[in-house]
Order: C-alpha cells, then structure tokens, then sequence
C-alpha cells in the first residue's frame, strides 16, 4: 500500500515537471503577444529563437487559428527544401521578411488585411532533441464603424412607439450607443454579427408620444476604440397632433358703446394649421365684427354681439376649437388701475415717514425746552450793596441803594475791614425764589433808583450794632 503511494507521487512529480520543462522551452520561441490593426493595412508578424544552445533547428511554420479552434499552416520553411505557402485564408498575401529566410528570424507579413484574417498565429519551431516550440501571437483587428441617428414622425397616443433610432454599423469591436433626454421612453438595442466579422447594433428610443413632447431634445451617442470621442447626434422629437385653441382677449367688461374689442384665436398643432373659422352659435357674425385671420374685432359694441363666439382651426390631422360666451354690459365695470394703487400708496408712504419725522423733531426740541427751563438763570443781578455811613446818616433810616449795572463799567463791590462783608445777603432774592413778588421796576442807567424798606423804628431801633470805625468802608474795587 505504501508502495503504491509512493508510485503515484512519482509520477505526479513526473508530470509536473515535465509542464514546467515545456513551459520554460516554449519561452523560448520570442513572439508579440498581441498585434492590433486596420482592415487594408500591411501587418507584421514577428519571430525569433535567440537562445538557441545545443538545440538543433529544423523547421519553422506559420499557423493561423480562427476563434472556432480550426488550424491552418500559412507560411513554413525547411532550410534544405526552402518556403512554402500552402492554401490558406491568406495566401497570396503572405509572405517572410527575407529571402531566404533565417531560422533564428522568420518574420511574415500579411498584406490586404481583412476582417477575416483575425485570430491567433503561432510561430512554430520543430527542433532536436527538444521536440516542437512554439509562441502565439493573438491579431485583434479594429474597424470604424459608420453611425448615423433618426427621429421617427409619429402622432400623440397613449400608445408606445419608436421615436428615434441610432445605429453603429460594421464596427470592430462592437460600438456602445447611449441616449440622452429629458422625456419619460425607454431604449432597445439589437445586435448584427456581419460575415465580415463585424458588428452591427441598432438601438430603437419608445415612447408614448404627448403634443408636449414635439419638439423636445433627444440625443444618442456612440462610443467606439476607433473613436477619441463619442460620436453625438442631437435630434428633435417630432410628434403630430391635432390643433389645440384657446381663444384670447374678452376681459368681461365688453359694455354698449364700447369700441375696437379683440378676440385673439391661439392655435398650436403639428402639421401647422391650415385655415381658421369664426362664426357664432347661429352661424353668423354681427355686422359689427371685422375677421383678419386669427384676430377677431368689433367695431363698436351693441347687443347683437351679445353671443357665444367660436374659433374652428384645422390641419391634416382634424380640427381643433374653442369659444368663449360674451355678456354684454350697459355701463363699464369700474377698473382697479394698478399703476394709480401704486401712487396713491408711495404718496401715503411719503406721508407717513414726514409725519414720523415731523414728531421726532417736535419731541427733541420740547425736552430741550424743558431742560432749559429746569436750569437755574445763567446770569444773576448783582447782590444790593450798602452805601458808606457818615456822621450825618449814622442815626438815620437805613436805605438801601440799587445800583444799576452800566453796559459799559465794571462792576463794583466793597469789603469791610473785616473778615465778612457788609452786605446782608439775607434780603437778596433771585426771582425766581419769589413767584408772588412782583418785579422791580426797570433800572434808570442814567441815575439809580433807590427802593426804601419801611422799618418799624419802635420793634427795631436804629442802634448801631458795630462801630464806626468798623463801618468803614473800603475804596471800591474795580473788577
């Protein structure tokens, strides 16, 4: 049992060896792993065996394999019975690099290339004693395709439809095709494989067409390796429906006497319609009405275009109408002017802010009148002084003397030798103090008036209360 493992070990061991063996021969043969070109173009196929060593070359072939797996030898050379090109998709077009050719080198050109000629090529050496070495080169072929993109006419339904088509013809590989549109379809695509080994897609755009949708943008775009852009094609829907009318212009304020009213007939189809109809309930238009086209006009309003009006417009499609029913008034309806509501309210608005104003000045200048009034008086007349006691006035009635300020003279004080002066200011009061005395009257500038106090001589005796040498009065000073 444990013999029979170990067999099997060794043969796996074999086997794996030997595909790393073959791996590393076919390294050997030194070939482009892939080749990309046009139809019509000259392509090159390269192959070589550099290290060859001790490995004695014998023949080298050419073999092309289509996608199915089917084999074909296009090219082969024996170095002792020279080149062959044997019957294949490419002979004629065949060919090595040099004449003769090299072992070590035996590069093949195809010529005229077609779409056909896509596949793998291998380039195959049959050496000794190593056995056969191959590389296989994979030749991808590219092919521009033509694009072209259509809207489809169709009529408004509820029905879905093709409205647009976009194809990618004959392309190599096959093309991508992409739509662009704000309308609610939806896209199909179909596929074509062409002999030629192209490829052809078409894709259709369905919708279930509304008169909205005439008109709208719809674009398709197609990309492509040959391409450095996607392709774009913008289109326009186009979709048939019959006349849609809406009479225009009756404002409810048709009144007798009224001149030059319009009614505006507005119609919209696709095709464009052909002729437009006015008439009446009763089949005729009042002798008052002017038709030009889709303009209706009344000369002057009475009551016989007291009617139900109708406006009938047709294309090829049918027809499409409407009516409004006029009412006639025997006075005009008053009209709200927007323009003169505007005015009226900007002139209110002005108003109101100069009030504002107004009111904010008035409140400022009243508390300032009433902080100037608070105020105490910024000037006060001069306190009374006494007049300088002789020997003669020394035992009579104390009078008190007023002088008047003079505009033009200093004012003048006296002091006592003392420490506090003369003047008894308990007797001064400022007019405002005493708002029932009445005012003195005016001042003479030219002479002092003089204001006597009666003085009670019983209740207060005229008894000197300081002495006369302390009654002395100083010089006045000038101030």
């Amino acid at each position: 049992m444990v013999w029979g493992s170990s067999l099997r070990s060794v043969r796996l061991f074999s086997a794996v060896f030997l595909l790393l063996l073959q791996g590393s021969w076919a390294q050997r043969v030194k070939v482009q792993n892939e080749v990309v070109t046009y139809p019509g173009q000259i392509v090159t196929l390269r192959c070589q065996f550099p290290d060859q060593g001790q490995t004695e070359l014998t023949q080298v072939s050419w073999i092309y394999e289509t996608a199915a797996g089917l084999r074909t030898n296009i090219a082969v050379f024996h170095p002792k019975f020279g080149v062959n090109y044997p019957v294949s998709p490419v002979q004629n077009r065949v060919h090595f690099t040099q004449d003769p050719p090299q072992l070590n080198n035996p590069t093949i050109e195809i010529s005229s290339i077609a779409m056909t000629d896509e596949g793998r090529y291998i380039c195959e050496y049959a050496t000794y004693p190593s056995g056969n070495e191959q590389g296989v080169t994979n030749l991808i072929l590219l092919a521009k395709p033509t694009n072209n993109a259509s809207t489809v006419v169709v009529q408004a339904g509820t029905t879905p439809v093709v409205v647009a088509r976009c194809e990618s013809s004959n392309g190599r590989p096959q093309a991508t095709v992409s739509w662009a549109t704000s309308v609610n379809g939806n896209s199909t695509l179909k596929k074509t494989d062409n002999s030629d080994n192209t490829v052809s897609v078409k894709s259709e755009y369905w919708l279930a067409p509304t008169p909205a949708d005439n008109g709208k943008d719809i674009s398709c775009m197609v990309s492509h390796r040959t391409l450095s852009s996607p392709e774009n094609f913008p289109m326009q829907l186009q979709v048939e429906y019959p006349p849609q009318v809406q009479i225009m212009g009756y404002d409810n304020n048709w009144y007798l006497g009224r001149t030059n009213a319009v009614l505006t007939c507005q119609a919209q189809g696709n095709p464009l319609p052909t002729t437009i109809t006015w008439k009446t309930m009763s089949g005729l238009l009042p002798e008052t009405v002017q038709v030009n086209e889709n303009k209706l006009t009344v000369l002057k309003v009475d009551e016989t275009v007291n009617a139900t009006f109708i406006c009938e417009v047709r294309n090829s499609l049918g027809t499409g109408r409407d009516q409004v029913s006029v009412i006639v008034r025997e006075t005009r309806l008053a009209e709200a002017g927007g323009l003169t509501g505007g005015i009226i309210g900007a002139i209110i608005g002005v108003l109101l802010l100069v009030a504002i104003i107004c009111t904010t000045v008035f409140i400022i200048r009243k508390q300032r009148m009433n902080r100037d009034a608070d105020a105490p008086p910024a000037h006060k007349p001069p306190p009374p002084m006494r007049t300088p006691m002789t020997s003669e006035s020394k035992f009579a009635e104390p009078k008190v003397t007023m002088l008047a300020p003079q505009a033009d003279s200093p004012l003048m004080y006296y002091e006592t030798q003392k420490s506090e002066p003369m003047t008894d200011l308990d007797s001064y009061h400022s007019y405002e103090d005493k708002e029932d005395e009445e005012f003195p009257p005016p001042l003479d500038h030219d002479a002092p008036f003089m204001r006597e106090e009666n003085v009670d001589e019983e209740d207060h005796p005229l008894t000197p209360t300081v002495s006369r040498i302390d009654s002395f009065v100083s010089p006045a000073v000038i101030v």
